[in-house]
């Protein structure tokens, strides 16, 4: 996730400051993931259960970048196309769809582990949170290319 966060970083970073916004949160998304996951640097490959607080904040980080997508992108968007006349086509409605549908089993994750308390039995943490993985995966995916697709729409000046 990382290498390919790098390449759409390098591809569509510095075009636009919505697409900018959304990558920056993107980042510290996979930063937080990584961290929880134990995916730290080689010093501290002593990997064990997430403390709570671990828990809280990427739980709080994963509603933040969803939420985010949902109404702060989206309706920056949204303000920029009514302000250029531009009509989103099918194929980013399509898109848009599919990336919503990976927002509840996501938010699944965070209402399962967001109040976890020091003594709770993490039992399928490890499970939960490699399905969280591939879920962010696939949800970041689509969301590359819907910026793709929205990019240049997003590069006109209003009223062109």
């Amino acid at each position: 996730m990382l290498s390919k966060f790098e390449q759409v970083k390098k591809e569509w970073g510095g075009h636009n400051d919505v697409i900018d916004q959304w990558l920056m949160m993107r980042q510290q998304l996979l930063i937080d993931y990584c961290k929880l996951a134990g995916l730290a640097p080689k010093e501290e490959a002593n990997r064990q259960l997430p403390t709570a607080s671990q828990l809280s904040l990427f739980s709080e980080a994963l509603v933040d970048y969803i939420s985010a997508g949902h109404f702060k992108i989206y309706d920056n968007v949204m303000e920029r196309w009514h302000q250029t006349g531009y009509s989103p086509t099918e194929e980013i409605s399509t898109l848009y769809a599919k990336i919503t549908s990976t927002t509840d089993p996501l938010l699944n994750f965070n209402d399962k582990y967001s109040e976890v308390k020091k003594d709770d039995l993490l039992e399928q943490f490890d499970e939960d949170l490699s399905q969280v993985g591939e879920l962010m995966e696939l949800r970041f995916a689509l969301e590359d290319k819907l910026i793709e697709l929205i990019s240049d729409s997003l590069s006109c000046p209003p009223g062109a």
